[in-house]
């Protein structure tokens, strides 16, 4: 049996009825898919901008630094920026002072079950909504470059845990007051929070519950893995909220130490 031509499947397929229209739709279909284009473009282009700009991202009182920047291991960070040493040289400005976490965050997040859906539908128009005909003529799913790479999210899911285990060690360090003591501050908190709702959107991952249980054949023999595995499981329907709920937080924690650090407003200190 032949395989069947482009022009005889999907939306032009002869066996299908001839409407002209995109869609019979009237309501407002097409808002999801500009709010999310929206809110996506907000995100990319202020966390462009502010990798690549090196100023105010560090504060030396307090230890705030912003997420956007960790880790600061070159030698162009400020002094007290690089909690974990400095393991290179200057770097030319077109490197971000993050070039350890943020192509691998960035990958991470692009390869997402969730942002797939999101920027597939309202990016590439793939298609923009239910029962309104996308503009592609043929479709070949994740089989070629570049969408093939998005089989690899498994993978950077690793690497997005070990950069949450450094944000958790940068929170920590928030904790350190002016004079080495303990010290709580707004910076604190926030820093703090974002921390959380990154590690609940990382473990919510797809992957994460597929590497908590997904291979196990018998439940009742790993009862350990099984608890695990619901908790993900439950993270895992709100996967889509933290999401964005962690674009936000992310521009929060770094709007707010960038004002600290330049100066602009005082941290607003509760303990030391």
């Amino acid at each position: 049996m032949r395989a069947p031509r482009v022009a005889e499947i999907g939306v032009p397929s002869p066996a299908r009825a001839a409407i002209a229209a995109r869609t019979l739709r009237t309501d407002r279909w097409w808002l999801a898919p500009l709010l999310t284009t929206l809110g996506l473009t907000v995100f990319v282009v202020y966390a462009t901008i502010r990798a690549f700009v090196r100023t105010a991202y560090w504060v030396d009182e307090y230890h705030y630094l912003t997420p956007f920047y960790s880790p600061c291991v070159s030698a162009s960070c400020v002094p007290g920026a690089s909690h974990l040493g400095v393991w290179v040289g200057e770097l030319p400005m077109w490197i971000p002072l993050a070039f350890l976490s943020l192509p691998f965050l960035l990958a991470f997040r692009l390869t997402c079950y969730y942002y797939r859906r999101a920027y597939y539908r309202s990016i590439w128009l793939a298609p923009p909504a239910c029962a309104v005909a996308e503009p592609h003529a043929r479709y070949t799913g994740e089989t070629r470059l570049p969408l093939i790479i998005q089989n690899a999210h498994r993978y950077f899911f690793y690497f997005a845990v070990v950069i949450s285990l450094i944000n958790t060690y940068d929170a920590i360090r928030a904790y350190q007051g002016p004079n080495g003591s303990f010290g709580l501050g707004l910076g604190t908190l926030i820093i703090t929070a974002n921390v959380i709702l990154l590690w609940a959107y990382t473990v919510s991952c797809h992957s994460c519950r597929h590497v908590t249980g997904g291979r196990l054949k018998h439940f009742s023999a790993h009862p350990v893995r099984y608890r695990l595995w619901t908790w993900v499981s439950r993270l895992n329907t709100r996967h889509m909220q933290f999401a964005w709920i962690t674009l936000g937080t992310l521009i929060l924690t770094d709007f707010y130490i960038m004002l600290v650090a330049s100066g602009t407003i005082s941290d607003l200190r509760l303990i030391n």
